[in-house]
Formats: structure tokens, C-alpha cells, sequence
């Protein structure tokens, strides 16, 4: 409740500075598992909360209720980012509760696009073990990195890329990461994708996936979303479904 109450009052006090300030439309890492090279303005807090259903597979369901992702902005090429995850593992056996090891990084801007080189930036984040509940901590530190392109094909559709890897604090092997995603722009509100991403890991099979959504802007600092997705290999979840809401503010 507390964690609820800190979003609301934060919220509530930079909803006055919001509507003061001329700049492009809140940009998100969501709904899409294609991180986005934006930036968030300097002296910006954003934050992008969704909440999601997974079925697993017959027996197993896994609800995230809610992700949120943090975001600060340090200056136009960088900014500081905390991710939290509260999750519901349902299973035949048993159920499983509590907070996913919080995750600390960064997002630092490399190259602006220009002719064929897309516009760049680089994304890594830190998972600490031990600051999770009980049942979800780790033994090891855990780190992920992605390198996240993206290219603009005319005013209204955009075509984005990510390639990275990411470890899980148990084991030693990196699982490889990729996504590809192309963005439409229906109206200055409507925005929607589709997308095919996958994890890779270095000694299991693959999981590969598709899933497609949409975003509307309430306003250039307010964002909704909705999407949707189904498993392509035998390691995939049967469908996912989520929803989020994502809005920012100076400080």
C-alpha cells in the first residue's frame, strides 16, 4: 500500500509541472519487449507500470502485479533506471508470492540516426539478489545489457531492434536476447506494433514469441497501453496479455 501511495503522491505533486513544459510526446519502453533509444528529458522522472498475465502452460499461470520501471533523466545522453516486479507464480502444487530481485541501470545514448546507422543507445541493469522477498532471491548478482537500434521508415512507421544477453543469478550461462519490432502511427494519440523476440539460451532451446498492441496518449505526458502475445516454441508461454500505464514529470 505504501508503494501505491508513493506513485499517487508523486504523481498528484508534478501533474502542475507536466502541462508547463513544450516537449515531444512521452516516449516508453512499453508495452513492446523492444526497448526504445529514447532518453528521458533531463531532470524527468517517468514512470511506465504495467500489469500483466502469462498462461504457462496447462497447469502454471504467472501474474506481474505491477512492473515498474523508474526513470530519471541525468542529461540528453543519459539516464538512471530501477525496474521492480511483484509476482504471482500459480502452479498445480503451489503458489508463489513476492518481489523479484529490484534491478539498477542505465541507458546512455551512442549514436543519432543518420542514413543507414539507426539511432542507438545502450541499456544495462544489475539484479540484486538479496533485495527480494524470500522465495525469488538469488544467489549471484545478475546482469543484462542490450544494444537497442532504431530506424525511422517514413513519418508515420518506425522499425526497432534489440540484441543483448542476460543471466539469472543461479546459473553461470548468459541467455542471448533479440526483438524486432515495427511501429505504426495511426493518429497524434494512436500508435500501434507488432513484434517477434526471443530468449536464447546458451545450453536450452530456444523461446521464441510474437505479440502486437497499442499505445494512447492521454497526453504528451500520460500514456496507456494494451497488448497481447502467444508462444512459438515448445519452451514458450501459451499467450500473455497486459496492460499499462506510463506518465512522467519534471522535478
Amino acid at each position: 500500500m505504501k508503494y501505491f501511495n508513493t506513485i499517487i503522491i508523486l504523481f498528484t505533486a508534478g501533474i502542475g509541472n507536466c502541462f508547463a513544459q513544450d516537449l515531444p510526446s512521452i516516449e516508453t519502453d512499453r508495452p513492446d519487449q523492444t526497448e526504445s533509444p529514447s532518453i528521458v528529458p533531463k531532470n524527468y522522472l517517468q514512470f511506465e507500470n504495467g500489469f500483466s498475465y502469462e498462461k504457462t502452460d496447462k497447469h502454471s499461470n504467472e501474474y506481474i502485479l505491477p512492473s515498474t520501471l523508474t526513470k530519471f533523466g541525468i542529461n540528453d545522453h543519459l539516464e538512471l533506471r530501477l525496474i521492480t516486479e511483484f509476482m504471482i507464480e500459480d502452479d498445480i502444487d503451489e503458489k508463489t508470492t513476492g518481489l523479484a530481485p529490484v534491478m539498477v541501470g542505465f541507458k546512455t545514448r551512442l549514436f543519432e540516426e543518420k542514413g543507414i546507422i539507426p539511432l542507438t543507445s545502450f541499456i544495462a541493469h544489475l539484479s540484486l539478489p538479496k533485495l527480494a522477498s524470500k522465495n525469488f532471491k538469488t544467489e549471484y548478482y545478475a546482469p543484462e545489457f542490450r544494444f537497442t537500434m532504431q530506424h525511422t521508415i517514413s513519418e508515420k512507421q518506425t522499425l526497432s531492434y534489440n540484441l543483448g544477453a542476460e543471466w539469472d543469478g543461479i546459473s553461470p550461462e548468459p541467455t542471448f536476447i533479440y526483438t524486432l519490432t515495427s511501429g505504426f502511427e495511426f493518429t497524434e494519440k494512436l500508435s500501434a506494433y507488432v513484434e517477434l523476440y526471443g530468449f536464447v539460451p546458451q545450453l536450452q532451446q530456444a523461446d521464441h514469441r510474437f505479440d502486437a498492441g497499442l499505445t494512447y496518449l492521454l497526453n504528451p505526458n500520460h500514456q496507456l497501453d494494451i497488448s497481447g502475445g502467444f508462444g512459438l516454441s515448445e519452451t514458450s508461454p501459451d499467450y500473455f496479455i497486459a496492460l499499462g500505464y506510463s506518465f512522467r514529470f519534471k522535478i
